[in-house]
């Protein structure tokens, strides 16, 4: 699968520096991995926690 980098970066959220930034499937599998959900999943203000877990998630949804 080819991830279209500059397209991403376009609608990419996330705030953290990181190697993945713009390679959605090789974010997704990090986070998937981690037991987390990617930046995209997430508020401004809660994506800029760099607090990634479902239960931040649920928390910033109001869930």
């Amino acid at each position: 699968m080819n991830c279209d980098k500059a397209k991403n970066m376009k609608s990419c959220n996330c705030t953290y520096p990181c190697a993945r930034k713009g390679r959605c499937c090789e974010c997704l599998e990090y986070h998937r991995r981690s037991g987390e959900l990617p930046a995209c999943y997430f508020t401004a203000a809660a994506e800029r926690t760099y607090d990634r877990s479902v239960e931040n998630y649920l928390r910033s949804r109001g869930g």
